[in-house]
């Protein structure tokens, strides 16, 4: 419990960092926001492999995502260089239009019963549907899941759980530790499955 509350105040302290900003999106938001859209999907989902989709995303989440870009605590050298000069007011209104795009639609298929059971016992045993909520929409500073591209929810779980990726705490990193491989590809299997 006590990770969560760390969570909860880092997150509150960037919100407070961050000046409340107008509705309206600046022109270099807007400008960087189609170039984002490029890559990660104008109708919300993307269709670039490893490249995740953003609609949907809350976006207290998506702000922390943007700041930590902008600032190198996260390295993907297209985002840090696309995050560069945004001011704070930019990262705002960048992260409150992504909030107002479409969630990527379920699959068409409905997926393979069996491993979307395992997918939803391990989702289960490990807490996945708390934090990201029992239909994977995210909340607050916690990302969408539902409906993400399989093959960038995997990468992104073995990056979490081999140290790769680092967040603003360890939560993940600590919840994937202990999970196999064939585990993270069941759970990558569920995640971009959900219905």
């Amino acid at each position: 419990m006590p990770k969560r509350i760390t969570t909860f105040c880092v997150a509150l302290q960037l919100a407070m960092l961050l000046p409340a900003v107008s509705a309206s999106t600046s022109s270099l938001a807007e400008q960087r926001l189609s170039g984002c859209l490029s890559c990660h999907g104008e109708d919300g989902r993307s269709q670039t492999p490893d490249v995740p989709s953003l609609g949907g995303q809350p976006a207290p989440y998506t702000l922390i995502q943007l700041f930590m870009f902008r600032e190198r605590l996260r390295v993907a050298a297209p985002m840090n260089d696309d995050a560069k000069g945004l001011s704070d007011d930019d990262l705002q209104n960048m992260a409150n239009a992504i909030a107002k795009l479409r969630p990527p639609m379920s699959p068409v298929e409905t997926g393979d019963p069996q491993r979307l059971a395992r997918g939803s016992a391990l989702a289960e045993q490990n807490h996945c549907n708390i934090c990201h909520r029992s239909d994977f929409s995210g909340q607050e500073n916690v990302p969408r899941l539902a409906n993400q591209r399989e093959d960038y929810l995997l990468k992104t779980m073995r990056a979490y759980k081999t140290g790769a990726r680092h967040a603003y705490d360890a939560t993940m990193a600590e919840v994937l530790k202990p999970v196999d491989e064939n585990d993270l590809g069941v759970l990558a299997y569920l995640l971009a499955h959900a219905q």
